[in-house]
């Protein structure tokens, strides 16, 4: 088996940024489920100064797990035509979260930038959609890649699975918890780290 184990690197770097973007939400995490709007306030101007600092730390975990799913999309062999499909709907993935990310990138922004504007939900939610959107053609990605690999069902059943059900919960609340898509790609990266590694599969097929 090779040292590289770029399965294992790619799904470090997408633990990591997963990590690294619930630090970033923690907080003032409260304020996510008050509904109301001068609480909310109230909360982000007493912790102004650690919600400013974890929308910037959010900020680098969203920009951190494309990167790691661009790495697994490079390191997945094209050698025959299921491995090639594996690695068309991987591309897929990482693209698609690749182009979200500074959607969110930007909401955080504005988030750090506007308290009292994030507390009374004030401005349009059109990029935030757009980030989540994304996200769920990703999973959906991410699920048909796993599912074409020698991979462990369960874990691209998860992951197709989740994106018509976040689907369905953003169409019909135009909203979407984001952590709900965090959860599974940070279990797929999990996943990756305890994965063989393509060289592995190449030398049995040899």
């Amino acid at each position: 088996m090779s040292g590289n184990h770029p399965y294992r690197r790619a799904g470090a770097v997408i633990v990591a940024g997963t990590v690294v973007w619930f630090v970033g939400i923690s907080p003032v995490s409260r304020v996510y489920i008050t509904p109301d709007d001068a609480e909310r306030l109230r909360m982000l101007t007493a912790g102004q100064r650690g919600w400013i600092l974890g929308q910037h730390i959010t900020a680098i975990g969203t920009i951190a797990v494309p990167v790691g799913f661009a790495a697994f999309a490079r390191a997945v062999p094209h050698r025959d035509a299921s491995r090639g499909k594996a690695k068309k709907w991987a591309t897929a993935a990482a693209a698609a979260l690749l182009a979200g990310a500074p959607f969110f990138v930007s909401s955080l922004a504005r988030r750090a930038a506007d308290i009292e504007g994030f507390a009374y939900r004030r401005g349009s939610n059109t990029t935030f959609l757009t980030y989540s959107a994304l996200h769920v053609v990703a999973l959906a990605a991410l699920g048909g890649s796993l599912l074409s690999m020698p991979a462990s069902r369960w874990i691209g059943i998860t992951a197709a699975a989740s994106a018509p059900i976040y689907g369905a919960i953003l169409v019909a609340k135009k909203d979407i918890p984001p952590f709900c898509f965090y959860l599974v790609e940070g279990l797929a990266g999990a996943y990756l780290m305890t994965w063989e590694e393509p060289e592995a599969d190449e030398s049995r097929a040899a």
